[in-house]
C-alpha cells in the first residue's frame, strides 16, 4: 500500500521539522578557513624559527599556555593569535629592540598543530591529534564512531579565529580545523 499524497507531504515536513529541531542545527554553518587565509597560531601548535646565519636563534619552540614562544637570548615573543609571517615580523623587531641583531632575516613555519577535542556522542570522546585535509566524518572515526544516541549529520564547534572565538556547526563533510572544540550533540527522540 503507498502512502497518500498528502501523507508523503506531512511525513516529509514532519522529517524536516524533526531535523531542524535537533540540537546544534540552530548555529550558523562554519566554512574553514579560505585559501590563501593564513593559519592562526594558539597554544599547543610547534613552530619552527629559522633566523638566517645565526644558529643560536634558531630552533623548534612550542607555543605555550601564556600564548609565547621563548626564544634563546631574546625571551618570550608573543605568538598566539598571530600568523607565522607576522610572529616572524615580532621576532625579529624583538632581536632588534634587545641589539641582538641589527636586520635579522627570520623565517616561521607550522611543525605541528595543536589536537582537536571530540565531546560528546562519540565512543572515545578527548583530544586527537589534527591531521591535513581532516573532516568532521574523519575526526568521528578516529573516536571510534558516533553512540547510537548521536546526531550524525551535524555538530557543534567552537573555533579560535584572527578575530576571536566563534562558535558554529559543521556537517561531515566540513574540514576540521587545529583545535577546533567538537561536540557531537545528542538526539532529542
Amino acid at each position: 500500500m503507498r502512502p497518500s499524497g498528502h501523507f508523503s507531504a506531512w511525513l516529509a515536513a514532519t522529517v524536516l521539522l524533526v531535523a531542524a529541531c535537533e540540537p546544534g542545527a540552530d548555529l550558523p554553518l562554519l566554512h574553514s578557513n579560505d585559501v590563501g587565509k593564513s593559519y592562526v597560531l594558539g597554544t599547543g601548535d610547534a613552530v619552527r624559527v629559522t633566523t638566517f646565519g645565526e644558529k643560536d636563534l634558531s630552533g623548534e619552540f612550542s607555543i605555550d599556555d601564556s600564548g609565547a614562544v621563548s626564544l634563546p637570548l631574546a625571551g618570550p615573543v608573543h605568538a598566539e593569535g598571530l600568523t607565522t609571517g607576522v610572529l616572524a615580523d615580532e621576532i625579529s623587531h624583538t632581536l632588534r629592540a634587545k641589539n641582538l641583531l641589527a636586520d635579522p632575516n627570520v623565517v616561521v613555519e607550522v611543525t605541528s598543530y595543536r589536537p582537536i577535542f571530540l565531546l560528546g556522542e562519540v565512543q572515545r570522546p578527548g583530544p586527537y591529534p589534527f591531521q591535513s585535509r581532516m573532516t568532521f566524518l574523519n575526526a568521528v572515526a578516529l573516536a571510534g564512531g558516533f553512540t547510537p544516541r548521536a546526531v550524525k549529520s551535524h555538530a557543534t564547534v567552537v573555533r579560535l579565529t584572527a578575530t576571536g572565538t566563534i562558535k558554529g556547526r559543521i556537517d561531515q563533510v566540513s574540514p576540521v580545523e587545529p583545535g577546533d572544540i567538537i561536540t557531537v550533540e545528542e538526539r532529542n527522540f
